[in-house]
C-alpha cells in the first residue's frame, strides 16, 4: 500500500530534511509541498540537493492543499501549527494522520506552554519518541504501542532528545540524582533555523563559538523534564542546568550531561559498570536492543560526524569518581535523529510499517 504525504513548511530545513527521507521512502508518494513567503517558486531554488523534487512548486500553506493526502507532515514554526491541525480537523473528508515537527503538541502541561511560548495552548499529541521509557521499564515498549494507534504525532525537540535518550537510563534504574542534572550541548548552525539574522552569518559563526537561551530560559527544559519524569523521576523531582552552545559546523547535536549519582552506585565495587550495565539493558549496544540507538564500546566516545546524515544516536557512559557522577554523551543530527527522522520513525509505527523503513541508518566519511 502506498500512501500520499503533503509536507508544510517545505522550504526550510526541518521540512527539507523530511522530504530528503520520504522521498527514498518505498510506501510514501509525495503530493503538495507548501510554505508561506515563497509560494509560487520552484522547490529546487530552496533546496537543490533534492534533485526529484526540484520542479515541484511550492503552494500555500492552507487546508485547500494540504487536504486529500493520506499524511501531512507540519514543519512550520513553533505556535503556528496548532491553527492549521484545528482547521484540518474541521475540513470535509477523512482528516490525515498529523506529523508535527515543531512545539505546538509536545507539552502536557498547558502552564509549562505558556510560561515558554506565550501562546494559546493546542493540546498534547502522542509523543514521538519510541524509546521514550515509561516509568523505569526496561524496553519502551508503551511509547510505541502509543505510536502505533495514534493518528497525531508530536515530534520531539532535537536537543531534547540529545538529553533524554543519554538520562533516561540513568533516571529509569534510580542511579542518578534527577535533583542536579547539568547539560552542555554543542550544537549546528541548523538547528537555529533557515531565516537569516545578523549572528548566524558565516562572518559571525565562522571560527566562534555562542551560547544562548543562558539561564534556564530554553523552551525545550520543560519538555525533557516531562520526558524524565515519564522515565521514572517523581513529579516535581528534576532539576535541570541547559546550556546550549552554537559552534561552527551546520548540522548536529553533543549532548554532555552530568549528574550526581546515588548512594547505590556510590557504594558499588565498580560504579563505572554498575552504570554501564544499565545504559546496556536499555539500549543493548551497536546493533542490540534499539536499532537508532548505539551504546558505543567502552572507551570509545560519540562524534557528530558519524552521525551526520542519519537517524541514528550514540551514546556513552563514564564514572567520574571525583565528582561522583555519571558523565553521559549523546551525538545526534538535529535533522535527522532529532527531528525528520524521529518524523518518519514514528510515523512507520502509526502506519503498522516496521519503524525504520526509509531512516538512513549508515553515515558518510570524512
Amino acid at each position: 500500500m502506498t500512501w500520499t504525504a503533503a509536507v508544510a513548511g517545505a522550504t526550510g530545513y526541518a521540512g527539507g530534511e523530511v522530504l530528503r527521507l520520504l522521498a527514498a521512502h518505498p510506501e510514501i508518494e509525495i503530493g503538495n509541498v507548501t510554505a508561506n513567503a515563497s509560494v509560487g517558486t520552484r522547490l529546487g531554488q530552496h533546496h537543490p540537493h533534492l534533485i526529484s523534487l526540484a520542479d515541484r512548486e511550492v503552494t500555500p500553506t492552507d487546508v485547500e492543499h494540504l487536504a486529500g493526502h493520506d499524511i501531512v507532515v507540519l514543519a512550520l514554526p513553533h505556535g503556528v501549527s496548532g491553527a492549521i491541525t484545528a482547521a484540518l480537523e474541521e475540513a470535509p473528508g477523512p482528516t490525515p494522520i498529523l506529523v508535527d515537527c515543531g512545539a505546538d503538541h509536545r507539552l502536557t502541561d498547558a502552564a509549562a506552554w505558556q510560561r515558554f511560548y506565550g501562546t494559546d495552548y493546542a493540546g498534547a499529541w502522542t509523543y514521538g519518541m519510541p524509546e521514550l521509557l515509561h516509568d523505569g521499564e526496561g524496553a519502551a515498549a508503551a511509547q510505541r504501542a502509543e505510536l502505533a494507534s495514534t493518528r497525531r504525532i508530536a515530534v520531539p525537540g532535537c536537543n531534547v532528545t540529545a538529553v533524554t535518550l543519554a538520562a533516561q537510563p540513568g533516571i529509569a534504574a534510580g542511579l542518578i540524582d534527577p535533583a542536579r542534572i547539568s547539560t552542555v550541548l554543542a550544537v549546528g548552525y541548523s538547528g537555529a533555523g533557515k531565516a537569516l539574522k545578523p549572528h548566524l552569518t558565516a562572518s559571525e559563526a565562522l571560527g566562534s563559538a555562542q551560547p544562548y537561551a543562558v539561564g534556564g530560559t530554553h523552551r525545550h527544559i520543560p519538555e525533557i523534564i516531562q520526558n524524565l519524569q515519564v522515565a521514572g523521576a517523581a513529579p516535581g523531582a528534576v532539576r535541570l542546568s541547559f546550556t546550549p552552545v552554537l559552534v561552527p559546523m551546520s548540522r548536529g547535536i553533543l549532548a554532555t550531561v552530568t549528574a550526581p549519582v546515588t548512594e547505590a552506585v556510590r557504594a558499588a565495587d565498580n560504579p563505572g559498570a554498575l552504570l554501564r550495565d544499565a545504559w546496556q539493558r536499555v539500549y543493548g549496544g551497536t546493533g542490540g536492543g534499539e536499532p537508532l540507538i548505539h551504546l558505543l564500546p567502552e572507551g570509545t566516545w560519540p562524534v557528530t560526524g558519524a552521525v551526520t546524515g542519519t537517524g541514528l544516536a550514540t551514546v556513552q557512559v563514564a564514572y567520574d569518581a571525583a565528582a561522583e557522577s555519571a558523565v553521559i554523551i549523546c551525538a545526534i543530527d538535529n535533522l535527522g535523529k532529532g527531528t525528520a527522522s524521529a518524523a518518519v520513525q514514528s510515523l512507520n509505527l502509526a502506519l503498522g510499517l516496521p519503524e525504520v523503513t526509509g531512516v538512513i541508518t549508515e553515515g558518510v566519511a570524512p
